[in-house]
């Protein structure tokens, strides 16, 4: 009789325990996981990050991207905007355009064995919990990084009165204000949007493109402009080249809405928006007049989900002040749309000077737009090497602790329900499922957990439902988990309150 009295109270027991301090943890007492954007931009063209080469086996593009996922991972950043399309090619399958050279080393050749690059990367990068934005360049049919032929798939061939060539260095464009020329892109975008679980949609500079690719001319469109005035527009050729570009961006925007409404999208457009905006930027390019792209209007306008104005330049430099740009940025985001500044780790500067100018900027971020603060990374080459500097004062610093993406209250602001948690304490482990609640599907999970009188946390993928945690002694760690939807919206926490 004794083994089951004993027995009977230590049940009681564990059970009193979990009930005193299920009772003494309200939601409320919990502390908020912190948010901020933690981008990093992954660069296809002319290999600057992925794949190191043209080529290379489909094995060894997988270890390669893996490598940097992983990477991304241990760093705590949560968000990779993958370059999809950099010259009017895929790094994916498409059936409007060709298989990219940066990829197979011969524009049009599909990758042996086959895999999909794209589905690769989402599937990777959701399974770690990091979001995935596919980057696009809008216009630009090719690079001069390109070798060998150009594939009879590319626009180049099978539109050529939609493109522009560029001087002699082998760069091509889409005409911006050619209609086709646009419905080639916009269905090129909205083909990845249905197809493919991505979290985003990004644009970078690369509008009208700088003149430096046409030998210092300018766009030689003057055949279409004529066309524009016999046909009765009355716009200056500079107004007519933006309204063209304006109306793209904002259809664009659109069409995502209309196919999935939670897919972000951003652009990153050249830091200076005309110099004199403000006053004291004397430097830098006029992105108005000689790109062409009105991003302070897009940004008014709101046609955008998250803006990352490129501010590649230092904080004391005084006729382009980081500082002072981002503040006249933040100053004309009226709409209350994420504003995130894009930093240049630059290769040429001595890496401990940098490595500081970084880690300054993310504070300066963190202290100008601290509501929905947050910087995006170009680019994750330099911080692949696990004795990069500049990724271990990250992690030692500013990203010592990872972050949730803020939220898009905009695009949703409903929560998903909270988990059902259940719980099982056995070989010294406490062993954890949880199941979703209501339709919505999560696309990450927080575990806190509350041991020593300290709270801690960890981002977990939406595809993770359980997992077995260590204790010491007879006290059971509070547990407590929330859903995450893809725009950010966190559900309650729930408190586990019951063991088997």
């Amino acid at each position: 009789m004794k083994p089951v009295i004993l027995l009977l109270l230590s049940f009681l027991f564990n059970s009193a325990l979990l009930c005193q301090t299920a009772t003494k943890i309200n939601e409320k007492d919990i502390p908020q996981i912190p948010r901020e954007m933690r981008g990093v931009w992954i660069a296809t063209v002319a290999n600057i990050d992925w794949p190191s080469k043209p080529g290379l086996s489909t094995e060894d593009q997988k270890k390669e991207a893996l490598v940097i996922l992983d990477r991304v991972k241990a760093l705590n950043l949560n968000t990779v905007i993958f370059q999809v399309r950099p010259q009017a090619d895929a790094l994916y399958y498409s059936a409007i355009e060709p298989w990219s050279f940066f990829l197979t080393g011969q524009m049009g050749k599909t990758p042996d064995p086959y895999y999909d690059p794209l589905e690769f990367w989402v599937k990777e990068s959701h399974d770690r919990g990091l979001e995935l934005h596919a980057w696009f360049n809008p216009y630009r049919a090719n690079h001069s990084a390109m070798t060998g032929e150009i594939s009879p798939l590319s626009i180049i061939k099978t539109k050529p009165h939609c493109v522009k060539k560029l001087g002699n260095n082998g760069y091509y464009w889409i005409n911006p204000t050619m209609k086709e020329g646009q419905d080639h892109s916009y269905n090129v975008v909205l083909d990845v949007v249905r197809r493919y679980d991505i979290d985003g949609v990004q644009f970078d500079d690369y509008f009208y493109p700088y003149r430096e690719y046409n030998d210092g001319k300018d766009f030689p469109d003057e055949d279409t402009y004529k066309a524009y005035q016999a046909a009765g527009g009355k716009l200056p050729a500079g107004d007519w080249r933006r309204d063209e570009v304006n109306k793209f961006i904002k259809r664009i925007y659109a069409g995502i809405k209309q196919v999935k409404p939670e897919v972000k999208f951003g652009i990153s457009p050249f830091g200076v928006y005309r110099p004199g905006h403000p006053k004291s930027i004397g430097g830098g390019l006029d992105q108005f007049a000689d790109l062409y792209s009105d991003a302070k209007l897009w940004l008014n306008k709101g046609w955008v989900d998250y803006f990352a104005p490129q501010l590649h330049w230092p904080i004391s430099r005084v006729e382009l002040s980081y500082p002072v740009l981002l503040n006249w940025w933040t100053a004309e985001n009226t709409k209350g749309r994420n504003l995130w500044p894009g930093l240049f780790i630059r290769p040429e500067v001595e890496i401990k000077e940098m490595t500081r100018e970084i880690v300054n900027q993310i504070m300066v971020a963190r202290g100008m737009v601290p509501k929905n603060t947050g910087v995006m990374l170009f680019s994750m080459k330099s911080m692949i090497p696990q004795e990069s500097i500049t990724a271990k004062a990250l992690v030692d610093g500013p990203y010592a602790l990872p972050a949730l993406s803020p939220a898009y209250p905009w695009l949703d602001k409903k929560a998903p329900g909270a988990p059902q948690i259940t719980a099982e304490k056995k070989d010294g482990k406490l062993n954890i499922n949880w199941n979703p609640q209501g339709s919505e599907k999560p696309f990450l999970y927080v575990l806190y957990t509350y041991e020593k009188s300290k709270w801690k946390y960890e981002i977990l993928p939406g595809s993770t439902n359980s997992l077995s945690l260590s204790f010491e002694g007879e006290q059971l760690p509070v547990i407590a988990i929330s859903a995450v939807d893809k725009c950010g919206n966190e559900s309650r926490r729930s408190v586990f309150t019951s063991i088997r």
